[in-house]
């Protein structure tokens, strides 16, 4: 985030969408002699309409490249990444030098999902140049991993016919598809105190198939639309499916007093979402639990001792009694006393800690016993 210009920094914080640098180039054919190029628009259509270019460089100046002798060189943290990202093509790069006595681009579709540049001098007067280079940065969804779409081109020329000028159009007859692999999630290595969160759906195991398998999407949904309202930086966040249920372990260096009413309020909002939608069978409905340690992932999940006793308190006795109790509620909350003192217990945003039953949470089997808050929503809050 901090690579981004400092107009893009605040959104996305807001939005927790992921932005990349796209660099586009093409040629144009040269013309007979006695016609010229007047006109020429050049045209993204991304595929998913909510990934969007949320900036347009048409010419390396305002991507923030000099040009002298030598190669272009960076000035700007932006133009920097796209310096090291077209190692394989330096030319490209080079294409987007400004040309003095030649047409400048006109960009289109900023907050859209289809975008371009046009360059044109209707009066003829100018010539356009037949290389071209144009850099955008795009935003999207934190969970996409393939950024695909077409590129399409269209061209306007001027010559003469029996001494008179004739102008005529062309357009690239078939659209040039484009896909292209983004980068991994960071998985972190380190052992380090995390926040980790747990959930699993009521009720699973009584779905049939194809009702179970609508019920992990709607689910994986909720739990994504959560932490984007809390502002979650999804690549940095470890998810492991458990098929009625889900497990994450969140990045480090969080601010708990924030992210934990955001999140609690993100998961609200995105169950009554899906379950206004449900009928009474296929309502979703969780048993949720968070908790804080020190862990470490490891070969086949993650090594720390509240990796274990978040899954303790999700599936205690005292949870899974107040969401049978409870039938309006789209969930339960449990959180540990550490968590309840450091963070709850001063919050002023919902969930409020007068909200909270405190619990003993005794597992003999499992010889494990804690002191948990358990929270049952209420209200606008259920």
């Amino acid at each position: 985030m901090e690579d981004l210009p400092k107009p893009l920094r605040l959104r996305a914080k807001v939005s927790g969408c992921h932005y990349y640098g796209l660099l586009a180039a093409f040629d144009l054919d040269e013309l007979a002699e006695g016609r010229r190029y007047t006109s020429v628009r050049f045209e993204i259509t991304l595929d998913a309409e909510d990934a969007v270019a949320v900036r347009l460089d048409s010419d390396g100046g305002s991507l923030g490249l000099s040009y002298g002798q030598g190669p272009p060189r960076p000035v700007s943290v932006t133009a920097d990444h796209a310096v090291r990202a077209s190692t394989a093509r330096p030319g490209w790069l080079i294409r987007m030098a400004p040309r003095t006595g030649r047409p400048r681009a006109w960009s289109f579709g900023t907050h859209r999902h289809r975008f371009g540049w046009t360059y044109a001098d209707p009066s003829g007067r100018m010539f356009l140049p037949l290389a071209y280079g144009m850099h955008a940065i795009v935003e999207v969804p934190a969970s996409m991993s393939v950024l695909s779409g077409h590129i399409g081109l269209r061209v306007e020329t001027l010559g003469t016919w029996r001494d008179r000028p004739v102008r005529s159009q062309a357009t690239l007859q078939d659209t040039v598809a484009f896909r292209e692999e983004l980068p991994g999630r960071v998985e972190p290595s380190a052992a380090a105190v995390r926040l980790c969160m747990a959930a699993d759906v009521a009720s699973y195991s009584q779905r049939p198939n194809h009702l179970a398998e609508r019920t992990q999407t709607w689910l994986v949904r909720a739990l994504a639309d959560a932490r984007r309202v809390a502002g979650l930086d999804e690549s940095a966040v470890a998810v492991q499916a458990q098929g009625d249920g889900q497990f994450t372990v969140l990045p480090v260096g969080i601010d708990e007093s924030m992210v934990i009413p955001l999140l609690v309020a993100g998961l609200a909002d995105a169950l009554r979402r899906t379950n206004d939608t449900l009928g009474p069978t296929e309502r979703v409905r969780l048993r949720v639990a968070l908790h804080r340690g020190l862990m470490k992932p490891a070969d086949s999940g993650w090594v720390g001792t509240a990796a274990i006793a978040v899954h303790r308190i999700l599936d205690s006795p005292p949870l899974r009694a107040a969401l049978r109790d409870n039938p309006d509620v789209d969930y339960v909350l449990g959180v540990p006393d550490v968590l309840y003192r450091d963070v709850i217990r001063h919050s002023s945003l919902p969930p409020l800690p007068d909200t909270f039953t405190e619990v003993t949470v005794e597992l003999t089997e499992k010889q494990f016993i804690e002191h948990v808050w358990l929270h049952v929503p209420a209200g606008d809050d259920a």
